[in-house]
């Protein structure tokens, strides 16, 4: 379900950068769905390219791995300093390295937003999964989401609101800010949530 911004919306985002973090992980599709808005992206390497960026994409992977990543290219103090005045979208991964804390306790975290969350809560690898959620600012079309090694929140902070839930977990959620999933929603032709991080970049 491809959705389509306004005339007004476009003429905004046309003047957006959004930046991918390009380190590790599934970032090639998070690139294509931006695309499909009509909004220029760049794939981040290095720091210094976080200059010129509107806002980020912290893809899905490995978090350990992507992690180590972030400190072996000097990213972690610019990650943080970035996300203090511009929004970041973690999605899987992205979301685990974006939480306050998570259950991987030899992992260090960004603490981009005020969640816990638990790694592989829906099973490892074999036991991926879709299933269509419902999200609350299109709630007569549900969203088909792919759970990948899937991260659960174990605990929202305050300010922190649930876009989504799938059982009795919220797997899409925002400060206001920020935007993460425990999904991937690059996966597939559906935009939405691309498209619903366009509109929370100030």
């Amino acid at each position: 379900m491809r959705f389509q911004l306004t005339r007004e919306c476009r003429r905004e985002a046309g003047k957006l950068i959004i930046g991918i973090l390009a380190l590790q992980g599934g970032f090639h599709l998070h690139q294509l769905s931006l695309e499909s808005l009509q909004i220029k992206s760049e794939l981040i390497r290095y720091p210094k390219q976080l200059d010129h960026c509107d806002a980020l994409i912290i893809p899905g992977g490995e978090s350990t791995t992507l992690m180590k990543q972030i400190m072996k290219n000097n990213f972690f103090d610019s990650l943080i300093e970035f996300a203090n005045k511009k929004s970041i979208m973690g999605t899987c991964a992205g979301m685990i390295i974006s939480s306050c804390r998570s259950s991987d306790k030899l992992n260090r975290s960004l603490s981009v937003i005020d969640i816990e969350v638990d790694r592989n809560s829906w099973g490892r690898q074999v036991h991926s999964f879709e299933a269509e959620i419902i999200v609350n600012f299109d709630i007569d079309n549900p969203f088909n989401a792919t759970f990948i090694r899937a991260p659960k929140v174990s605990r929202m902070g305050h300010g922190v609101e649930s876009f989504a839930e799938y059982g009795d977990s919220a797997v899409l959620l925002s400060d206001g800010r920020h935007l993460m999933a425990s999904f991937h929603p690059e996966i597939g032709d559906d935009n939405r949530i691309h498209k619903l991080f366009m509109g929370m970049i100030k």
